[in-house]
């Protein structure tokens, strides 16, 4: 798949305010400061398109981007930022969890996990609700050049092998680095693919 536009469309705080169109969505959510930002800037070669930030929790809203004027990338906030009060952060949640379970035009979530380590409580609890969820989903370990293949590797292990007492079968994996641009074709055959389903149905 090429890449021929990428434009930002909007941020919206909840379900009922994103935008209202028949685009196929994919979503990408993880814990915060895992990569979502320069994951997407990856995936479309636009370097400023979403902002990273080094500080945990910047994404709040969810921030829609058209693709190729027919489907749409949307970049979740990260959960289980801590710099917010904690009726922000009951509100944070539910946004997103109701943005997930109804949103009727999301294909494929996509759910980021940090390569550099073993599995998190906060992950796989968030996993845990998704198996609950009508959503088909994959997971992509992210920042896979910041240690060796090896420990990358041991740690993609340990997570399947800890998710596979919650989950009947595991989801696609993917890997990926922004910085030696990995796991990029990988991730937008699969989105042609899904895409390529959607449209016989």
């Amino acid at each position: 798949m090429k890449i021929k536009s990428a434009v930002f469309e909007k941020s919206a705080p909840t379900l009922a305010s994103s935008p209202r169109w028949t685009l196929p969505e994919f979503a990408f959510i993880g814990r915060s400061n895992v990569g979502k930002s320069s994951l997407i800037n990856l995936l479309t070669e636009r370097n400023a398109l979403a902002k990273a930030s080094v500080t945990p929790g910047k994404t709040k809203l969810i921030n829609f981007f058209r693709i190729n004027t027919n489907w749409c990338l949307v970049d979740l906030p990260g959960y289980g930022y801590a710099k917010v009060a904690r009726e922000e952060r009951a509100d944070f949640n539910v946004a997103v969890a109701n943005f997930i379970e109804k949103r009727d035009v999301l294909l494929h979530l996509f759910v980021l996990i940090d390569s550099r380590l073993t599995p998190q409580r906060i992950d796989l609890e968030f996993l845990q609700w998704l198996t609950g969820v009508d959503i088909a989903y994959s997971l992509v370990f992210t920042k896979t050049d910041k240690v060796s293949n090896s420990v990358v590797q041991s740690n993609i292990a340990r997570f399947k092998n800890v998710i596979a007492d919650f989950m009947v079968e595991p989801p696609r994996i993917f890997a990926s680095s922004s910085t030696k641009k990995t796991g990029r074709m990988e991730i937008l055959k699969f989105i042609e693919q899904e895409l390529a389903e959607a449209k016989k149905e």
